[in-house]
């Protein structure tokens, strides 16, 4: 009777400190993820949700800013190893009071012999497959609005074959009796009997999405599709995004650069012009003032689309270059430009390069 009265004792107390530590904000089911979810998952869904909840799609909504700022802790805390680490453990009030390190409840039973601290099993050391890391050429116009891209992989596949195997071969510490009270300790190989397998080479389709806001050398998993192991788990396939250089903007961040070339009258009087975007828009570009050569104009949220949040895009800067007439003018069209101007002959001579 006494047995039962402190195992439920012991059970009650378990219960107070679950409740404890899972107090506070679930991240996980804020962000529609499993506890399991990788970093990508993870990821992926914080940009899908923040394009639903963002306050600028919902000004009619008084809650709308909030849940925006829930959505962002979510992440903030779930993208980020260390952090995921101790909320796993401790729930949000251990992120206010910082990491107490360790497990609360193998620390706190193990006073009690209640046996939490035997739960977990030591990590065992499983073989595991190669990755395999591949390029991906992708445009920009598809790191701008995203797409969708099919690859047929050629995967080797276990089958089942004829006889046996050594499998989950180790190294163990024999014991062999010499006489009476007389041992030896040797180490020896050890292995198991398998059922035998070959690997047959199967197709697969692999549909991966390239995301608005992806960056030239990032990796798209696919978890368990790499090379196999006959005695474990396979590897992963990793595909690098590899940006294929474009005709018209360049990439730096989520900045785009262009340079747009102007005749000389066009620099002097001032011009209008639309540039064609990355998905088809014009960015309507006015200038009714002197355009010198190398002048530079910014264009705000005409930029790419940032990774982690789509509704945030950064900006478009404009070069100018100068395109001067070819030919020989007159004196009479010299001296016409002279009193336009209303410029002297002027000449300085000064280092440009400042040491670089």
């Amino acid at each position: 009777m006494a047995s039962t009265v402190t195992w439920l004792c012991r059970l009650a107390i378990f219960s107070v400190l679950v409740l404890q530590i899972l107090a506070g904000r679930d991240f996980y089911k804020i962000l529609g993820v499993s506890r399991s979810a990788d970093t990508y998952q993870i990821k992926r869904a914080y940009r899908k949700l923040a394009k639903e909840l963002h306050p600028d799609k919902n000004k009619n909504d008084p809650e709308a800013e909030e849940r925006f700022q829930t959505l962002g802790a979510a992440y903030e805390v779930l993208s980020d190893t260390e952090k995921r680490k101790i909320y796993d453990r401790h729930g949000e009030e251990g992120l206010k009071q910082g990491d107490t390190r360790g497990d609360p409840f193998s620390s706190f039973f193990g006073d009690f012999g209640f046996g939490f601290g035997n739960m977990r099993e030591q990590d065992r050391e499983i073989p595991r497959g190669g990755d395999v890391v591949m390029s991906l050429d992708v445009t920009l116009e598809e790191l701008y609005n995203g797409n969708f891209v099919e690859v047929l992989r050629y995967k080797p596949v276990a089958k089942a074959a004829k006889g046996k195997r050594k499998c989950n071969c180790r190294m163990e510490m024999v014991t062999q009796q010499l006489g009476p009270g007389r041992f030896s300790m040797t180490q020896q190989q050890v292995c198991d009997e398998c059922p035998n397998i070959k690997f047959v080479p199967e197709e697969k389709l692999l549909e991966i999405e390239i995301e608005p806001g992806m960056r030239d050398g990032q990796e798209y998993p696919f978890v368990a599709e790499g090379e196999p192991h006959i005695d474990g788990e396979p590897g992963d396939l990793r595909f690098k995004i590899m940006q294929v250089k474009h005709p018209r903007f360049e990439r730096r961040g989520d900045d785009l650069f262009t340079n747009v070339t102007i005749t000389l009258a066009d620099a002097l009087t001032g011009f209008e012009m639309d540039i064609k975007h990355l998905d088809g828009h014009t960015v309507h570009v006015v200038r009714d003032k002197i355009t010198w050569p190398g002048a530079r104009m910014r264009k705000p949220n005409e930029g790419m689309p940032n990774y982690e949040n789509n509704n945030v895009k950064g900006s478009l800067f404009i070069t100018f270059d100068i395109d001067f007439p070819k030919g020989v003018m007159s004196e009479e069209d010299k001296k016409g430009i002279r009193e336009i101007l209303k410029q002297d002959s002027k000449q300085a001579v000064y280092n440009g390069l400042q040491g670089f």
